[in-house]
């Protein structure tokens, strides 16, 4: 049984940055350095939507339009961690964020067959 946690959420103000991080634990193997990793967000009311992504080797990461710019998504497969690096928060950033690990990296959340529990990040203006 593998286990994401995230940890790194929030309350902060419009303008300030975030370092989200999201650990795997329990019996990782191969798992991690296997798989493509994502970050996803859900605000009150809305479903679920795509962040980040990153490929298994760490060379090739996306992006939604929204975060471009602002966000940068990094793995380290000896440390089975993936970070999501929030800068320029905006208020509508604020959502509950999640990590979750997928064959390949993809902005379509059913791809994604592990996730965390997820952590709140609150921007206010």
């Amino acid at each position: 049984q593998v286990e994401l946690v995230e940890s790194g959420g929030g309350l902060v103000q419009a303008g300030d940055s975030l370092r989200l991080s999201c650990a795997a634990s329990g019996r990782t193997g191969q798992f991690f350095s296997s798989y493509a990793l994502g970050w996803f967000r859900q605000a009150p009311g809305k479903e679920r939507e795509f962040v980040a992504a990153i490929r298994w080797t760490g060379d090739s990461t996306y992006y939604a339009d929204s975060v471009k710019g602002r966000f940068a998504i990094s793995r380290d497969n000896t440390k089975k961690t993936v970070t999501l690096q929030m800068n320029s928060l905006k208020p509508e950033d604020t959502a509950v964020y999640y990590c979750a690990a997928g064959d390949w990296p993809d902005s379509n959340h059913r791809i994604y067959n592990t996730w965390g529990q997820g952590t709140q990040v609150t921007v206010s203006s």
